[in-house]
C-alpha cells in the first residue's frame, strides 16, 4: 500500500559516465543531485528505500569494463549515465509490494544514491530480521561476502578436519571469514595480505595459524613451501596471477581450488598468464569457479549457522567504514590499491 503522504526531496547520486580501461580514477565517477518523490505511483509493485550503508566490492570493477559481446560475465556491465549499482542496506520508505512495509529493513542491490526505487526479483533482496547485530554487517558478514565465504568454503571446497587451507587477500571482506570457518573445522590455515598491519590482524584477531605479506616475498612459491611443508589441500583464490601460479605447484594430490575472485587481474588490459597449468593434471587438482548467486537458496541455512557463532564471539569481523555519501568513489578505488582493512563500506545515513 503506497504511503499517503507525498513529499519531494533531493537525491544525491553517483553516476557512471562511461566504461573504464585500466585502473579507474575519480573522474570515472560523477556526483549529481536530482529529486525524488517519497511516494510510489498508485498500483506500483516496487519498493522505495532510503539507503543507509553502501558496499564497495571488487566485482564492481568487472562491471565498469566495456561489454564484450562474445564473453559471458558473472555480473552484467553497468549502464552508463545512471547511478552505479551495488549492494547496500536500506530502509523501506514506501512499498507497493506485499512482502514489504514502511520501516522494514533489507539488503540487496541498490543504486549509489540516497533513495532508490527497487524492483524485487528472486534473491535480489533479503529482508533483515535480526537487528541485534550491527546493520552494517549485512553489507559484509551477513550479506554477499559472508554467503560467498560460506558457499565457497563449505559447498565448493568440501573441507575435512585437519586439512591445510591457504587464503589469498585474507584480510578482505570474504577472506577473513574463510579463515575463521576453516579454523572452526579444525583446519590448518595460512593467509596472505599486503601489509604488516593486515598480517598481524590475520594472526592475532582472526586466529590464522600463520600469514605472510606477499609484497615482502621475493619468491611466492618458497613462501608457500615455508608455510606448507606438506602442501596445500584447499586454496581459496581471491587474487589470481602470480599467486595462483605459485599455489599450483604447492598443492597436494587431489587438492581443491575455489576461484572466488582475481583482483590482481581486473585492471589489466592484458591479464597475466598462468604457467604451472600442467600441475593440475599431474596432481589431479580440482579447480572450480563459483558465483554466490548460485547459492542464495542456502541463505537461511547460512544465517542459522553463522549467527550463533557471532553472538557467542567465535566469529569476529573487521569493517572499514567511511562516513559520507561523497566518500564512495575513493573507497571503491582504494580496494584496488589495498587501502582497505576488512570489508569496505560507506555510510549514507544512519537511519
Amino acid at each position: 500500500m503506497a504511503n499517503a503522504e507525498a513529499a519531494t526531496v533531493t537525491n544525491k547520486q553517483i553516476i557512471f559516465p562511461d566504461y573504464v580501461t585500466g585502473f579507474p580514477k575519480e573522474s570515472n565517477f560523477k556526483l549529481t543531485t536530482t529529486t525524488i518523490d517519497l511516494k510510489l505511483p498508485e498500483g506500483s509493485t516496487s519498493v522505495l528505500v532510503k539507503n543507509l550503508y553502501l558496499s564497495c566490492d571488487p566485482y564492481m570493477r568487472i562491471c565498469m569494463g566495456k561489454p564484450e559481446p562474445l564473453s559471458s560475465s558473472l555480473v552484467p556491465p553497468y549502464e552508463t549515465g545512471v547511478p552505479i549499482v551495488g549492494l547496500g542496506v536500506s530502509k523501506v520508505i514506501d512499498s507497493g509490494h506485499p512482502d514489504y512495509k514502511k520501516g522494514d529493513l533489507l539488503w540487496g542491490l541498490v543504486g549509489w544514491e540516497e533513495y532508490s526505487v527497487i524492483t524485487l526479483t528472486l534473491y535480489s533482496h533479503f529482508k533483515i530480521h535480526h537487528t541485534d547485530v550491527p546493520l552494517s554487517y549485512y553489507t559484509g558478514l551477513l550479506g554477499m561476502p559472508g554467503m560467498t565465504a560460506y558457499a565457497g568454503f563449505y559447498e565448493v571446497c568440501s573441507p575435512k578436519k585437519g586439512e591445510t587451507v591457504f587464503v589469498s587477500a585474507a584480510s578482505g571482506a570474504v577472506g577473513q571469514l574463510v579463515g575463521q570457518f576453516a579454523k572452526l573445522m579444525g583446519c590448518y590455515v595460512v593467509g596472505s595480505a599486503g601489509s604488516k598491519e593486515k598480517v598481524d590482524l590475520l594472526k592475532k584477531k582472526f586466529g590464522f595459524n600463520d600469514a605472510f605479506n606477499y609484497k615482502e616475498e621475493k619468491d611466492l612459491s618458497a613462501a608457500l613451501k615455508r608455510c606448507f611443508s606438506e602442501g596445500i589441500d584447499i586454496y581459496f583464490e581471491n587474487v589470481g596471477g602470480k599467486m595462483l601460479d605459485a599455489v599450483l605447484i604447492n598443492m597436494k594430490l587431489h587438492g581443491r581450488v575455489a576461484v572466488c575472485g582475481m583482483i590482481s587481474q581486473y585492471n589489466l588490459e592484458d591479464p597475466e598468464g598462468v604457467h604451472n597449468l600442467p600441475t593440475i593434471l599431474y596432481k589431479r587438482i580440482q579447480i572450480q569457479g563459483f558465483g554466490v548467486c548460485d547459492f542464495y537458496d542456502k541463505y537461511p541455512k547460512f544465517l542459522d549457522f553463522v549467527l550463533p557463532h557471532i553472538r557467542e564471539g567465535r566469529i569476529t569481523y573487521v569493517e572499514d567504514i567511511a562516513e559520507g555519501f561523497e566518500s564512495g568513489p575513493s573507497c571503491l578505488l582504494g580496494l584496488f590499491e589495498g587501502k582497505n582493512v576488512g570489508n569496505q563500506l560507506f555510510v549514507v545515513a544512519r537511519e
